[in-house]
């Protein structure tokens, strides 16, 4: 196998306890944040956008998994970009790149140029995410990673609780456009914070792995476009001999084939699969994954149960998260000390088993006639639960990590929590259109049946849209309590038995 080269990013930072790496995290932190509030941003606006660009459920859905497909599928290789070149180099471009995307989103007139445009936003995301954890990795001792750890968990946190909020404001205020228009001035400040607080690090030289990356793509398509594709087409042919099924089954065997050449390439793979045989490395990557694929789906029929059954405006929708963001953000102090003192079995349990019920609670109470008041607490039992997943999970994976490692790992890492969150945009459109469509036969899902049904639903339609929007609800609580599954193996970290 070739040596990796390891050189200085000139110039070099010098290092000491006068160089803190604290303000670079914050630097950093803000791109990070705002590009994880545009994966949830998106629910909230989904009925003014079915309105404004006449989209069905499934084609604004495509708004968010686009993003989200184009966001996982190249973090692999910008992680190990960010080891190549820099993570400060990487992150600027990222950061640049995603903020361009942000006003053509804003521009767009149609639901074919909005997707568009999200795909090459999801592909500047995807270069800036792996930077923040590398940095993390590399400039913090592995004893007191966890605060950081702390911070990158409750960015992550309440930045997904957070997202619909703000969506919410924007398209009751200026309009859905405005959720992309306000990247721009966050973006521009994003980029000069980084300029000046973001350090330059050394660099190791590395071989990329091409192929890999083009059987990653196709294979994550396929599977994707299959699965939330299904509904559309009944299940059966799409065109000729393609249909749904040969789809998913090509996806699913060209991403067999993806691991076993990631196992055969003797150079540098782009999943080292070495990393895996760390076991809490692992777990934290399923724990993740679970994570992602629950938060992303549960926005989605929440939103349009609150605006399409009981009126509600896109704001006072949102500010149904309120008492989980808050609660989060209170608690992320807390979940980040005790990340560095107790084992992550118990607070990544305590979380899942939480953040789950909650999301059956909520299924439970999503009905015409439920008071407003009653949907708070079980959003307020997510938000004393979601503390305990993201800070505790994330320090989990990477405390083992070799720093040259540092980019892979947490390009893995962020891979799979993405991968988490593009299968659970594409399952909750497939759960929802299809009970709808049992609930409510022959019902249209267009965006004109939105604006006609917004808080003038016969009481018929609406129990049948509420129960659609409740079962679907059932999805993302139920792979949270399968996550549950793989944290309580997790093993104590070494620095807390040294």
């Amino acid at each position: 196998m070739p040596q990796t080269v390891v050189r200085p990013e000139s110039p070099t930072v010098p290092e000491g306890p006068a160089h803190s790496p604290w303000p670079a995290l914050w630097a950093m932190v803000l791109g990070f944040f705002m590009i994880l509030v545009d994966s949830t941003i998106v629910a909230v606006a989904t009925p003014a956008i079915m309105v404004a660009l006449d989209a069905d459920v499934n084609g604004v859905v495509w708004v968010t998994s686009a993003y989200l497909l184009a966001y996982a599928v190249p973090l692999l290789i910008t992680g190990r970009l960010g080891d190549r070149y820099g993570p400060r180099r990487l992150y600027l471009v990222g950061l640049a790149v995603f903020t361009l995307a942000s006003l053509w989103c804003g521009l767009t007139v149609t639901i074919g140029a909005l997707i568009v445009a999200r795909v090459v936003q999801g592909l500047g995301a995807s270069m800036l995410t792996p930077q923040t954890m590398a940095v993390i990795t590399r400039t913090f001792p592995a004893a007191s990673r966890g605060q950081a750890m702390a911070l990158w968990g409750a960015t992550a946190g309440v930045a997904i609780l957070v997202g619909p909020i703000l969506g919410g404001v924007l398209t009751d205020g200026p309009g859905w456009e405005w959720i992309f228009f306000v990247n721009v001035p966050v973006g521009i400040i994003g980029l000069i914070l980084a300029i000046r607080l973001v350090p330059r690090l050394e660099t190791h030289s590395h071989s990329f792995d091409w192929l890999g990356v083009a059987l990653s793509a196709i294979g994550m398509f396929l599977l994707v476009f299959g699965v939330q594709e299904g509904e559309s087409y009944d299940w059966g042919t799409i065109a000729g001999p393609i249909s749904i099924a040969s789809l998913i089954i090509a996806g699913l065997v060209v991403l067999g084939i993806f691991v076993w050449w990631q196992s055969r390439n003797e150079r540098e793979p782009l999943l080292p699969l070495g990393l895996f045989r760390d076991r809490n490395f692992s777990l934290a990557n399923a724990g993740i994954s679970a994570v992602g694929c629950a938060f992303t789906a549960m926005a989605f029929p929440l939103m349009l149960y609150a605006q399409a059954v009981h009126g509600l405006s896109p704001t006072q929708a949102a500010l149904l998260l309120a008492p989980m963001a808050v609660i989060s953000g209170a608690l992320a102090p807390v979940a980040g000390r005790l990340t560095d003192r107790l084992h992550p079995r118990w607070l990544t349990s305590f979380g899942v088993l939480t953040s789950s019920a909650s999301l059956f609670w909520l299924a439970s109470i999503m009905a015409p006639e439920t008071k407003t008041w009653q949907l708070l607490l079980p959003m307020a039992l997510m938000g004393i639960g979601s503390p305990f997943l993201w800070a505790p999970l994330g320090a989990t994976a990477t405390r083992n990590l070799p720093m040259a490692a540092a980019g892979a790992g947490s390009g893995v890492y962020n891979t799979t929590r993405q991968v988490g969150a593009v299968l659970g945009s594409a399952g909750i459109a497939v759960i929802m259109e299809a009970r709808l469509s049992t609930n409510l036969p022959g019902m249209p899902t267009g965006g004109g049946a939105i604006q006609q049904a917004g808080g003038t639903m016969p009481p018929a339609i609406a129990d049948g849209f509420a129960a659609a929007m409740a079962e679907s609800m059932l999805l993302p609580a139920c792979v949270l309590l399968a996550g549950v599954f793989a944290v309580i193996f997790f093993e104590r970290p070494g620095h807390q038995t040294a």
